[in-house]
């Protein structure tokens, strides 16, 4: 078996187990009630003030783990199981949303670079998968084609790294102030904690995956091109 299928399927085993983890940590923590009673939005509406923001909406959202934070209409989207429940799951999730808006207010730059790269990002995802596959299937006839699709993936690929240190750092505002807050206390810190560390591990392995896939094309090219 080539080595290029050996990591495609140790990564995509991976990410199985990583996104597996996040949602049994999720059902766990979920189970478990802040003794204060708050719920997911009264924790991102206090989270926002708190930070001198107030034109931001919290907002509930359909589905499972859709939890974002939408810069450009600022609204901290909250899914269903999160805005309503009063779980140590819900606070950390809806306080990581809030850090994205606390990093939004302070003009984070890592953020505000993601931000430049989302209309490229968009851009790039809906045709680079048949420039792929048109540069594969004419690499002899057509080269140019395999290299404009590689430079499109490498741009998704950016937008996954740069997606690392946004993540990783709403989180750390996120456990932080929960801490500072009283949210969380000795009891469930570290629960909160472990859910957002648990989530963080799907973005590192999405950009692993990226950059493995990325690696892989550019094989594919320079092997064409010695041919």
């Amino acid at each position: 078996m080539p080595i290029s299928w050996i990591i495609f399927i140790g990564v995509a085993v991976v990410s199985w187990l990583v996104s597996r983890n996040l949602q049994n940590k999720f059902e766990k923590y979920s189970k478990i009630p802040l003794q204060n009673g708050m719920t997911g939005r009264d924790v991102a509406e206090r989270m926002l003030h708190d930070n001198g923001i107030y034109d931001v909406k919290v907002t509930s959202t359909p589905g499972s783990l859709t939890d974002h934070y939408n810069p450009v209409n600022k609204t901290v989207n909250l899914s269903e199981p999160v805005y309503s429940s009063n779980s140590v799951a819900a606070a950390a999730v809806a306080a990581h949303e809030c850090g994205h808006a606390v990093q939004h207010a302070r003009a984070y730059a890592p953020l505000k670079m993601r931000s430049a790269l989302v209309p490229f990002v968009s851009f790039s995802s809906n045709i680079m998968t048949w420039v792929i596959l048109a540069g594969i299937l004419l690499i002899n006839t057509f080269p140019f084609l395999m290299l404009a699709g590689i430079i499109l993936f490498a741009v998704t690929t950016l937008f996954s790294f740069i997606t690392l240190p946004v993540e990783i750092n709403a989180s750390q505002r996120a456990v932080a102030w929960l801490s500072d807050a009283g949210i969380t206390n000795v009891y469930n810190y570290d629960k909160a904690v472990d859910a957002l560390r648990s989530a963080a591990y799907t973005y590192v392995v999405a950009a692993l995956s990226s950059l493995a896939t990325l690696v892989y094309y550019i094989m594919i090219f320079s092997g064409a091109r010695r041919d």
